[in-house]
């Protein structure tokens, strides 16, 4: 995803509409919208999917754009490789979360991750997703809200790698409270 590339925040008078014309776009590249967590009917979605929102004469109302440079994500060696035509869609994710940043984390059945993907101790949702790659494996992200959590995060679980922690303290964002607002 190129520095220019936007990803958007809009809303849609009928969300059963999105998938009626996502599955009329037949031949267009992967379209996807996320509902932004904690709303009821704003979603988020890629420069691709916009476009072809556009010729398809869907109608929604623009809320907010987000450059998408200023949203980073962190691979592993096979999540790179099966994802990378797909930046843009796990930024939309990452944005849909209202995060500044995604690592992946683990990959289908890991069972020895090392943390609880359900709820932390005092009941709280963790800050993870997941994507599915059309290749079949489905890819478990840790999402970031501030460039210190992601610091923290990764300095832990890879024990100091040195790409991991520079990647984390390159975020271009320093917290979640700079992104795009569309209210």
């Amino acid at each position: 995803m190129s520095a220019r590339q936007r990803l958007s925040y809009f809303t849609i008078e009928d969300e059963s509409m999105l998938a009626e014309a996502f599955a009329e776009l037949g031949d267009e590249p992967l379209c996807i919208a996320f509902k932004v967590d904690g709303t009821e009917d704003v979603f988020v979605t890629t420069e691709t999917t916009r476009a072809a929102m556009d010729r398809s004469d869907v109608a929604y109302n623009l809320l907010a754009e987000e450059e998408g440079s200023r949203i980073s994500v962190f691979h592993t060696a096979i999540s790179k490789e099966e994802l990378s035509d797909f930046e843009d869609a796990l930024k939309a994710l990452a944005l849909a979360y209202r995060a500044i940043g995604v690592a992946c984390v683990g990959v289908n059945g890991d069972v020895n991750l090392g943390f609880d993907l359900i709820e932390d101790k005092k009941g709280q949702t963790k800050p993870y997703t997941y994507f599915t790659a059309p290749a079949g494996h489905t890819f478990i992200w840790r999402l970031f809200h501030d460039r210190d959590e992601a610091v923290d995060f990764l300095d832990k679980l890879t024990l100091s790698d040195e790409e991991a922690l520079e990647w984390a303290r390159s975020l271009p964002l320093a917290s979640s409270g700079e992104l795009a607002t569309f209210h």
